[in-house]
């Protein structure tokens, strides 16, 4: 084939010019690294390879059966909630659901009671009787005036006081970041809302559900498309500079990715103690949270979760640490500062997007990460019509050399 024919080819093919490839090189079988693979693979027909440095797709969502026979997050719990109908939709293509809402009770002053707190919380705890109509007049007698919201400790004691910031976030928020919550951001106690009415769930999200076949069949199902190729068990950097690929999805620690240049992000890091016990069933909801007691932070039992039947039963004891692998960014302003060094290194990058919570050093739930990575494959679409009217205008030229 003469060198006009071959840029005919290239360029009609999408491939990069001169080498068979792939036009996309996704680093990590998360959700963001999955549901990009999947858009770009099944809307804009493009060649892509997943390379994930963990045995498995899923990520931190990854879920399995233990040696028992009971369905487990290795990772610690994942339940699926949303707002967004068009993010719920979207994974439907991929599983079937199972309704779920999760429900916790925190161990405090010898009973489990509600969390995020409620009506029933207060009056199990101080003897009381209020409705939903007194809870709020009684909330505004304990709370503490503050002149501004900056910290954690500020966002509670000023919607419920002292005594309940003391018996259910002070000892958790110490143990689950390593600080006091007068040391962090608003945004990690303004996650858990405090209601004025009896509802006991967790979320209060539109739809709420888990896959009905457990997180890794739909992953599964959403990396099964003809274009898309996997490498799991395999760093990227291992395979960079032999793979051609034209665009990079980068969904790992941006520190990393840019050998730490400005210095390391903080991040907490958790272990997870999982057990098996000889009993239909340990807690009466799926997780339970232990503020003030023990070193760690709650307990979830699987079975809630899944709706699983099993003659034993499977639970994870979560225990927070300054080290191991990254998976909550610690927000704090001197954090977000270092942070945006990254951020401003990553956007002169044009053939590298960053996208979900490590690489973008967000405290993202499941939907949030996917709802982003819809986002970036939408400006990737538009980048890919763009460059396609480039292909057409070096077609013709390729088709010119031929003629010629």
């Amino acid at each position: 084939m003469d060198k006009g024919s071959e840029e005919l080819s290239a360029a009609a093919s999408g491939r990069v010019p001169g080498r068979a490839g792939f036009d996309f090189l996704v680093v990590g079988a998360g959700f963001a690294g999955s549901v990009l693979a999947e858009r770009l693979a099944s809307q804009l027909d493009a060649r892509v390879l997943v390379v994930d440095k963990r045995p498995h797709v899923g990520g931190n969502a990854y879920d399995r059966y233990d040696d028992a026979g009971v369905l487990v997050h290795p990772y610690g719990p994942h339940i699926f909630h949303t707002n967004s109908s068009d993010i719920f939709d979207y994974l439907s293509q991929f599983t079937r659901w199972r309704p779920y809402q999760h429900r916790v009770l925190a161990s405090v002053d010898g009973q489990l009671l509600p969390i995020p707190i409620n009506v029933d919380t207060v009056n199990r705890l101080y003897g009381l009787q209020l409705n939903s109509f007194d809870i709020s007049a009684w909330l505004a007698s304990v709370a503490e005036k503050r002149p501004a919201i900056q910290t954690s400790e500020d966002v509670v004691v000023s919607q419920v006081g002292r005594d309940l910031y003391n018996k259910f976030f002070r000892g958790y928020t110490r143990k689950q970041w390593g600080l006091d919550p007068s040391q962090l951001d608003a945004s990690v106690t303004a996650r858990v809302p405090t209601r004025t009415n009896r509802d006991d769930r967790y979320f209060s999200d539109t739809f709420q559900a888990m896959p009905l076949h457990g997180f890794t069949r739909m992953f599964e199902a959403m990396l099964a498309h003809p274009n898309i190729k996997l490498m799991l068990a395999t760093d990227y950097r291992e395979v960079e500079e032999l793979v051609p690929w034209r665009h990079m999805i980068y969904t790992g620690p941006i520190d990393a990715f840019f050998n730490y240049r400005h210095g390391k992000l903080p991040y907490r890091g958790l272990e997870f103690r999982h057990v098996n016990l000889p009993q239909e069933q340990f807690q009466p909801v799926g997780t339970v949270n232990f503020p003030n007691d023990y070193a760690y932070t709650r307990v979830t039992e699987f079975k809630h979760l899944t709706g699983q039947r099993h003659a034993t039963t499977s639970v994870v004891y979560e225990y927070p640490r300054a080290d191991g692998d990254p998976y909550y960014p610690i927000p704090r302003a001197e954090n977000t500062a270092l942070y945006r060094r990254y951020e401003a290194d990553a956007e002169s990058m044009a053939n590298v997007t960053f996208v979900g919570r490590l690489a973008t050093y967000k405290y993202y739930n499941m939907d949030q990460v996917v709802g982003q990575a819809l986002a970036a494959f939408r400006r990737l679409s538009q980048r890919h019509d763009d460059q396609h009217l480039l292909d057409l205008g070096a077609v013709a030229k390729a088709s010119r050399a031929v003629a010629a």
